[in-house]
């Protein structure tokens, strides 16, 4: 049985969300890549190991947080290990576990590219929206992110 086709205001927000989500990482992408040489993905890996204990990530956790598939990270990794931004080594309690790394190097490379970054958010996301709207927006999207009741 064949599912029922959205109506024009279901199919209205669902392409309006797909496309600001990808007119937006689009620009930050760009204007990080830019201006710092740093692509938005490679700045996300960078943040994420920047926020987590001792700089460093289970490459799994990682893949999650950075949205790609563990093979889509592990290239994303041996790139920024190339660049001496982060680097690979096991778990000292279980040898088969492959953490990633951030380098003091790319923590420098992280603060120097956030000021782009924050720009760009800023620019293209927060200051089209009031406080009010801000707040409304982040309250769907808490929505969609918990389990259906």
């Amino acid at each position: 049985m064949a599912a029922a086709r959205l109506d024009d205001g279901e199919l209205h927000a669902w392409q309006t969300f797909l496309r600001a989500h990808h007119v937006v990482t689009d620009t930050l992408d760009e204007e990080l890549s830019r201006e710092q040489d740093l692509p938005l993905g490679s700045y996300e890996v960078l943040l994420h190991l920047s926020e987590s204990p001792d700089r460093s990530l289970r490459m799994s956790e990682l893949a999650e947080q950075v949205m790609l598939s563990r093979s889509g990270v592990s290239r994303l990794v041996d790139r920024l290990v190339s660049e001496g931004l982060v680097e690979r080594h096991t778990c000292q309690s279980d040898g088969r576990g492959v953490y990633a790394g951030l380098t003091d190097e790319g923590m420098r490379r992280l603060r120097r590219a956030a000021p782009t970054h924050l720009r760009g958010v800023r620019e293209h996301f927060t200051e089209r929206l009031s406080g009010r709207e801000l707040d409304e927006l982040a309250r769907l999207l808490d929505k969609l992110l918990s389990s259906p009741d």
